[in-house]
């Protein structure tokens, strides 16, 4: 089975079908400041044409109850929590959420960080998220930098987390299969690495992505591996 995929910084209806129809299992949406930035209203929109696959939203501490209404206004099924939050703010989140009445997917991001493995068993408990998200971190920017981490001295906290795990930071059609060799994630999320210019996807890089993740196998780690020596 191949790895969860989702594309980030959706901005239009265009760039959604040509995701879905690459074959994708989830569409981002970033309601944080970002040249990706869209409002409920831009994202209702799209979800109203796109059923088949999840809808995330981003956002970077931002209340509780204005993800719930974003949430809802902008019919998703799933939050990435992409900013400073503690557990007991992504609680707060999820009960939000609770209310509303829907089942929704919660994700939170983690930068890359000497402090990973203790934000690892931070965010470890199943019942506050269902995934946590690296990224590269950067003192300027979120988010969208196109810089990968250190994938090699992520392996062993990624490979050994109590959490399924969504890898981000700069991934690509060339470099995905490495990343899945390396890393062995749940999930991996692109965003830069499939644009034109910020805010809009390039087509044959979105169906490339796609297909480089559905076509790794396990058994490619080896020759990954040897490669390598």
């Amino acid at each position: 089975m191949s790895a969860w995929i989702k594309i980030c910084g959706t901005t239009n209806l265009e760039d959604a079908l040509l995701t879905v129809a690459a074959g994708a299992d989830a569409l981002g949406f970033i309601f944080a400041p970002s040249p990706r930035k869209v409002s409920a209203e831009q994202v209702r929109v799209i979800t109203e044409q796109v059923r088949a696959v999840e809808r995330i939203g981003l956002f970077v501490n931002e209340q509780p109850e204005k993800i719930g209404e974003i949430f809802e206004r902008a019919a998703l099924t799933g939050v990435q929590l992409h900013g400073d939050e503690v557990p007991e703010e992504v609680a707060s989140v999820s009960q939000q959420l609770r209310a509303i009445g829907r089942k929704a997917r919660i994700i939170k991001t983690l930068r890359f960080t000497p402090q990973l493995v203790k934000d690892l068993r931070t965010f470890a408990d199943s019942e506050l998220v269902d995934a946590v998200l690296i990224d590269t971190f950067s003192p300027h920017a979120r988010g969208g930098t196109g810089m990968t981490f250190d994938w090699e001295q992520a392996n062993d906290s990624v490979r050994n987390a109590q959490v399924p795990i969504i890898i981000a930071g700069g991934l690509n059609p060339e470099n995905v299969p490495q990343a899945l060799a390396t890393l062995g994630p749940w999930g991996v999320d692109a965003t830069s690495g499939l644009e034109i210019r910020p805010g809009k996807k390039d087509a044959k890089k979105l169906e490339a992505f796609c297909a480089a993740v559905k076509a790794f196998q396990p058994a490619d780690v080896a020759q990954f591996a040897k490669e390598k020596i």
